[in-house]
């Protein structure tokens, strides 16, 4: 196996002085080009009492107010750029479901950075020059397929930019091109798995080495399932297209103990979600990022609601992230209990007779809120005799005694569940309808 830390950019293993030096003069930068060209930020920063100049340090940040998702919705759809619009050369957009889509804008400059940063991540993840990369993100307006696109070819991979859906097709290609890098949703990844057991193919001999997977949290767990299933090293990609979209950060595949964050172009900081307060490495609380290098849209203090930590680095010199563990708005509070579905997620997959297709249903029951999970068994396990009634009643003394609320289980067939084509839809909050 190629040595994953060859023809590594110099500055992946720079000294923390020469990298926290970096981050520095780019931060001044940032703010400076912020301050000057936009005039969302040029007001922001007003209204706040300060000014570029005050920053003459890292820790000086916290000083500058936050940029919040909101933000880009009321100045759609351009509202936020800091270059004229006929320099941008690209637009990217949000689905939009929730009201108005999230714009963002990239510079040449800007698709160039994101393509390097992709290429670095694909490395990272173990990929290397004349792979051929099977792309399962979906392409177009979301960030997914493009920035996966650009980033394996500028690596020097043989792109198949299937995009997401036709499974059949999926399979078919997989077989045909033999891939041995992938590039998908992990839920999604689980339905291609399906197919192939459909086709009667064996997952753990096919040509996939790698997954990068990203788009949606998921658990240690899920990575287990996926590797004993596949026979791959599957790894983390994170990102998000406020801040340039995936390839943000990337877990090494020589040591699969977290996302090494790129802090040479994306600067990270915790917070107290509730009160805004940065706190020390170590500390769980709510990812926030400045982007470092941005001409288009730059960032300044973006959150994300994305709930982690930040690690000493380990196969670089940047920081690493945890494992997402949840986000500040897909919470579940149930009668008083905060519980997110990774929570629920780590307890399905400890229990051999599942799988790991599942959707939870908030419902009310009265003036109370009620959690139901929808999990499917796997083929050899019965539903009509006493077993499927013992396993359901054992996952809820489960899910009782490590998250701490009661549920309703419905144990269903396989192919029951919903199934998706991109991000796995967890969630279904049906407390609202009559």
């Amino acid at each position: 196996m190629t040595d994953p830390r060859a023809n590594l950019d110099p500055i992946e293993t720079a000294s923390i002085d020469e990298l926290r030096s970096l981050q520095l003069a780019r931060l001044k930068w940032s703010l400076k080009h912020a301050y000057d060209n936009s005039p969302f930020y040029k007001k922001r920063f007003d209204e706040h009492g300060v000014h570029p100049d005050d920053l003459q340090s890292l820790s000086d940040l916290s000083k500058f107010p936050f940029t919040h998702k909101q933000d880009l919705r009321d100045n759609y759809p351009f509202g936020m750029f800091a270059v004229p619009r006929e320099q941008a050369v690209r637009i990217h957009a949000s689905s939009g479901t929730t009201g108005k889509p999230t714009v963002v804008g990239y510079t040449q400059n800007d698709i160039d950075t994101w393509a390097n940063v992709m290429a670095r991540s694909i490395r990272a993840a173990g990929g290397k020059p004349g792979d051929i990369c099977h792309v399962s993100y979906g392409y177009g307006l979301f960030t997914g397929g493009l920035g996966a696109h650009y980033g394996a070819e500028r690596l020097g991979c043989t792109v198949i930019p299937m995009s997401g859906g036709q499974t059949e097709k999926q399979v078919q290609l997989i077989n045909d091109f033999k891939p041995s890098v992938i590039m998908v949703t992990p839920s999604y990844f689980l339905n291609i798995a399906d197919e192939m057991d459909r086709q009667g193919l064996d997952t753990k001999n096919s040509s996939l080495k790698t997954g990068i997977f990203g788009a949606e949290p998921w658990t240690n767990a899920m990575r287990q399932e996926i590797e004993e299933r596949m026979g791959i090293d599957a790894v983390d990609i994170y990102g998000l297209s406020e801040v340039i979209g995936p390839g943000v950060a990337q877990e090494c595949v020589e040591t699969k103990d977290g996302l090494t964050i790129w802090e040479d172009l994306f600067y990270p900081e915790i917070i107290n979600p509730e009160t805004g307060e940065v706190v020390e490495d170590g500390e769980t609380g709510e990812l926030v990022f400045t982007s470092l290098c941005k001409e288009a849209l730059p960032m300044i203090r973006y959150r994300t609601r994305d709930l982690t930590q930040l690690l000493p680095g380990t196969a670089r010199t940047m920081r690493r992230m945890g494992k997402i563990t949840g986000r500040t708005d897909d919470m579940m509070i149930i009668r008083g209990v905060n519980v997110f579905p990774s929570q629920i997620e780590e307890i399905i997959l400890k229990e051999p007779q599942l799988t790991p297709h599942y959707q939870l249903e908030l419902y009310r029951d009265g003036h109370l809120d009620k959690l139901r999970v929808f999990v499917e068994i796997k083929p050899e396990v019965e539903l009509k005799t006493g077993k499927g009634k013992e396993l359901a009643g054992h996952l809820k003394h489960m899910i009782k005694s490590y998250a701490g609320i009661s549920t309703d289980i419905t144990l269903c067939a396989p192919g029951e569940v919903d199934r998706s084509e991109g991000k796995a839809k967890r969630v279904v909050d049906n407390r609202n309808i009559a």
